[in-house]
């Protein structure tokens, strides 16, 4: 995230008014630049890849409890099973 964001662009995040959300099943999702994403029924991830942050391949084969939200900078994400929200960062910087 930008480290310029306004606190109406980071509500606006927050609420998922950012823009270029998406619900997404058991398709992959590659090329993005999600800064959360929730689960709201149990997932099992079967890849994730995540910029600035190392491990998460350790997600692979986990199953996430409904509820579960992830905060990182997910760019790959691809489940077996269950729905994920991915939310958008907004602000158009893909670096911070």
């Amino acid at each position: 995230m930008s480290t310029f964001d306004t606190d109406n662009t980071l509500l606006l995040e927050m609420l998922g008014k950012g823009g270029g959300n998406e619900v997404f099943t058991t398709t992959a999702q590659t090329g993005k630049d999600f800064y959360c994403v929730f689960f709201p029924v149990e997932s099992v991830i079967t890849s994730i890849a995540a910029g600035n942050f190392t491990g998460e391949s350790a997600l692979a084969g986990q199953t996430m409890s409904a509820g579960t939200t992830l905060f990182m900078r997910v760019t790959d994400i691809t489940l077996t099973s269950g729905i994920g929200f991915g939310y958008r960062e907004s602000d158009g910087d893909a670096t911070k």
